[in-house]
């Protein structure tokens, strides 16, 4: 499964870095020749893509690294760390647009309006960064992967970005302005930048030790509350680690049961979590006697404390005083 997930990251990538080069070696050239500010830098933003890929196919071929004594969890978290070089990587590129559009608005010298070529090259551009975006969500999406579902998110925003130079042109040239050209890629420099912390945020999830989707906790709930014997289930925490869950909780049995009655409870509580949970690696179940004083816990949720939760019992608080 994991030398499947590499192969599919490495070819993805690849195919991306070998997409994204045409298209930004093609803007690039076409805004030097046409004068355009706006599509030159697009082109600069699709060599940011072209960079990403390649940190994409080194970072695929570390995860794929097996555990060791000194990181015996393995290397999946690689992917966070590499997102989180990605956006950095994209917010640079959005700051030097961002720096250079405003350069060229408040610029005394005389322009000259784009030449129509850069028109077929944006048309061109968006074709091949749809096609590219859709491709990379969709090997994204099939093995769980944050760092091709960012990047696909990443190529979506170029799509939006060549689509703003292509009114930006279209303006240019109806009105005869050369300005709104630079005020264009104002535009796309923001756009740049709002993908960039986007991401960003996104890959703290895993780095923080968190989860996106956090119904996961309702789930687990549910598939504690299926096994005979086992109840309460309290202090449980879940984790990523690549697109792997690793969960740990507490549950209360029966404190006069032996312990292979224990043993086989705290099993059963895996195999149902596992049954309703996806991509689980590991499951931690303590056990412990029934009605044992438990102090705050810092860490871990139990089902009261789940937002859903304290909402209901709000909810049915308010509906009794009403009644009263």
């Amino acid at each position: 499964m994991r030398a499947s997930r590499e192969k599919i990251l490495i070819r993805t990538s690849w195919i991306s870095t070998v997409g994204n080069a045409i298209l930004s070696v093609a803007k690039i050239v076409i805004g030097l020749l046409s004068g355009s500010l706006a599509v030159l830098g697009d082109g600069i933003d699709s060599a940011t893509d072209v960079i990403i890929s390649v940190v994409m196919i080194f970072t695929a071929r570390i995860m794929n690294r097996p555990p060791n004594s000194k990181y015996v969890y393995g290397y999946e978290k690689a992917e966070s760390i590499a997102t989180k070089i990605l956006s950095l990587v994209i917010f640079y590129a959005g700051v030097q647009m961002l720096v250079s559009s405003v350069g060229h608005i408040f610029s005394r010298e005389a322009r000259a309006l784009p030449a129509v070529m850069a028109i077929y090259v944006t048309v061109f551009s968006m074709a091949g960064k749809v096609g590219l975006a859709f491709y990379q969500y969709k090997q994204g999406k099939r093995i769980n992967s944050s760092m091709l579902m960012a990047n696909a998110m990443n190529m979506r925003s170029d799509v939006l970005i060549s689509a703003s130079v292509l009114t930006g042109l279209f303006f240019t040239f109806i009105l005869q302005l050369p300005v709104l050209d630079s005020i264009t890629g104002l535009a796309v420099s923001f756009f740049i930048l709002k993908t960039s912390v986007s991401i960003f945020l996104d890959s703290n999830v895993e780095l923080m030790d968190g989860v996106k989707d956090v119904s996961v906790y309702n789930r687990i709930f549910d598939a504690v509350e299926r096994v005979p014997g086992a109840c309460r289930p309290h202090r449980v925490r879940s984790r990523l680690i690549g697109n792997l869950h690793m969960i740990d909780l507490d549950i209360e049995a029966d404190g006069h049961i032996s312990l292979n009655e224990a043993h086989n409870i705290a099993s059963e509580v895996e195999k149902s979590i596992k049954n309703s949970i996806e991509n689980v690696y590991d499951i931690v179940v303590h056990v412990e006697p029934k009605g044992i004083h438990h102090p705050e816990e810092k860490f871990g949720l139990d089902k009261e404390s789940l937002p859903a939760t304290r909402q209901k019992a709000a909810g049915r608080k308010q509906q009794a005083v009403r009644r009263r």
